[in-house]
């Protein structure tokens, strides 16, 4: 059972894992000591998954995003576990989703520029039968990096 302590310093961390534990501490009213067994409690029950960094796109060299939406004919377990397979190994798709509606999957891609989908796409078709692709370029990320909502943790 998670309390507003818990929930504030989830949120804390989510917003900089790297926060010291007596800023976290001092934040939601607790002793240093209280506060690192909280996190190590919160840890432990799974509350806390990992924690990363997060580094910069552009002085990364991919500061393009495409998010790919799939159409597949193939909806057996065999083609799934090949798709997963294919997209495991891309390192540039950096999110895929399962859909309800009209398209089957999403990709969300990072590339140096947008000429790179095309080598992805080119992967992707190697591997796994696709029925239709649409692609579409990210002008500008208005919201991103948000962290999980805590309120409705019991």
């Amino acid at each position: 059972m998670l309390d507003d302590r818990d929930r504030k310093l989830l949120n804390l961390l989510q917003a900089d894992a790297a926060t010291p534990v007596t800023d976290l501490a001092a934040s939601v009213s607790l002793s240093v000591s209280a506060c690192s067994r909280r996190v190590l409690r919160l840890e432990s029950e799974g509350y806390i998954s990992g924690r990363r960094a997060v580094l910069d796109r552009t002085k990364l060299g991919v500061p393009t995003t495409v998010f790919a939406l799939i159409k597949t004919s193939k909806h057996s377990d065999d083609w799934l576990d090949a798709f997963r397979r294919a997209i495991a190994n891309i390192p540039e798709i950096v999110e895929a989703h399962r859909l309800t509606g009209v398209y089957d999957y999403i990709l969300k891609i990072m590339l140096p520029r947008v000429e790179h989908y095309d080598v992805i796409y080119k992967q992707i078709i190697r591997q796994v039968e696709l029925f239709d692709v649409s692609a579409s370029i990210s002008m500008e990320a208005l919201k991103e990096g948000g962290g999980v909502p805590t309120r409705y943790a019991e």
